[in-house]
């Protein structure tokens, strides 16, 4: 089998060489006609004459030597980092001093899964993930914001199984679920996230709102449109409607059954639970409520997005 990138294969460089040394055609003519350079063709006819059909094969374009290759210890202190900081590449070169690029690599080289198929815990493997190729962004801030509700087991008092383990004591029974509200804009990833024990459209209206004041705070003066999935809170509610009227949006829903379409608040949800909600062991509901605003905060002024390559925050286009 030839090179991937090779122009011909083991048959066409024979007719190439046949062509050039039997029926003695000009290298111009003939390297035109199999579609490559005239350098290519001299390039395999000096091979050919020097190593006869040997020299048709095709070589590994790895180089003899790497000088500049990142040292055992340095992939080592980036694995090590990966392991317990359970992060990207950007804030792993940050904390390494290895290039993002590099890292990436690195991580590659070692096989090391991606976080999305990562227990948030214990970093082992636990699922497999769907990829896309088609991806957007809006230009500008508030062209457009998404909105979404992640649903959380309350924690009992004294800690749940993740603390004590499984068992019947410690199930948490009865005591109901959180549900987390996120909005975040497309552009710039600034999220605004609210804890509430409902997933009602009037509870939602108050969020949008809240996140409308929130984003004109900090330079998003305007939300032209408001994605959202189907469920009853946003289709049906007429508090929800107003809200969105009211702060002069255009609402959009998702094609039915197509989450990945709201996929920076689908993505916004997983890093919740795994860097707030499920990072460390919570011994109490009112300590990981309490521990949301530091990290929001954190995540909006701090944090590397990998997918903008900097924070949200100073993504922000100043107003005057």
């Amino acid at each position: 089998m030839g090179h991937i990138n090779a122009r011909l294969t083991i048959h066409g460089k024979v007719l190439l060489i046949e062509r050039l040394t039997v029926e003695n055609r000009p290298v111009a003519h003939v390297a035109k006609e199999l579609g490559i350079s005239r350098q290519c063709a001299h390039r395999w006819l000096a091979r050919y004459r020097a190593q006869g059909p040997a020299g048709l094969l095709e070589r590994s374009s790895q180089p003899r030597s790497s000088p500049r290759k990142t040292s055992p210890e340095r992939e080592e202190l980036v694995l090590k980092s990966r392991r317990d900081l359970k992060s990207g590449p950007m804030r792993i070169a940050i904390a390494t001093g290895v290039p993002a690029r590099t890292v990436s690599r690195i991580l590659a080289r070692h096989h090391v899964p991606p976080l999305a198929c990562c227990d948030p815990l214990t970093g082992e493997p636990i699922r497999a993930t769907r990829a896309t190729t088609n991806r957007y962004e809006r230009k500008r801030p508030g062209e457009l914001v998404h909105i979404d509700v992640k649903k959380l087991g309350r924690i009992p008092d004294g800690g749940g199984w993740k603390a004590h383990g499984r068992s019947e004591q410690v199930r948490g029974r009865g005591i109901g679920f959180d549900y987390v509200h996120a909005v975040i804009d497309d552009h710039t990833r600034l999220a605004y996230v609210e804890i509430h024990p409902d997933e009602k459209g009037v509870t939602a209206a108050g969020v949008l709102t809240r996140a409308a004041a929130f984003f004109a705070a900090n330079g998003i003066p305007k939300i032209e449109r408001v994605l959202s999935d189907n469920a009853f809170a946003y289709r049906k509610s007429v508090a929800f409607q107003q809200a969105v009227a009211n702060i002069g949006a255009e609402q959009r829903f998702i094609k039915p059954h197509c989450p990945w379409t709201n996929g920076k608040v689908e993505r916004l949800n997983r890093t919740l639970a795994t860097e707030w909600a499920y990072s460390q062991v919570f011994t109490s509901n009112a300590e990981r409520a309490a521990a949301l605003a530091p990290w929001l905060n954190y995540y909006n002024t701090e944090r590397i997005h990998s997918g903008i390559g900097t924070t949200p925050i100073s993504r922000v286009s100043p107003t005057s």
